[in-house]
């Protein structure tokens, strides 16, 4: 792939990643209280959440159609999209790990990024715990010189 191709690629996810942060912050999805609110169904509960989600498939829905009808992706030779297989218990363990983070913290990782800026040590806090837990999966994934399974592009090409 050529260096343009590449360039374009990498400013369409740049301004994909400032859309989704604007559309964070201004539904307060950055807002650990408006998240926890949503989770705590036996409190006062909030729906803001399920009202950002419907609206992100609302969007989303209609653009799958639109981009699986094209013979390939803009910037990249195939597709590369997940296989049927790959449902075990690391997956299950690891949506739990994640939901109990969630649920706990108030933040999933792309408010979290997003609301770094906002100076709060308790977002910092969040975030590092978040990046030494992606290293910590990364050290018990690759112990022992092997890896227990394939990533990457050439593994979801061929799934």
């Amino acid at each position: 792939m050529n260096a343009p191709f590449r360039m374009n690629g990498q400013l369409t996810a740049f301004l994909c990643g400032v859309l989704f942060s604007l559309g964070l912050g201004i539904s307060g999805m950055t807002q650990p209280d408006k998240i926890i609110g949503f989770l705590d169904v036996t409190g006062p509960w909030d729906p803001a959440l399920l009202w950002v989600m419907l609206g992100a498939i609302a969007v989303t829905a209609p653009g799958y159609r639109c981009v699986f009808r094209r013979v390939r992706p803009v910037f990249e030779p195939i597709f590369h999209l997940p296989g049927p297989k790959g449902l075990d218990g690391q997956l299950f363990a690891g949506s739990a790990l994640f939901g109990v983070g969630w649920g706990l913290g108030g933040f999933c990782p792309g408010p979290a990024l997003t609301a770094l800026v906002s100076g709060y040590p308790a977002v910092a806090v969040f975030v590092i715990a978040m990046l030494l837990g992606m290293r910590l999966f990364q050290w018990l994934d690759t112990r022992g010189g092997q890896t227990k399974r394939e990533t990457g592009p050439a593994a979801v090409a061929d799934a």
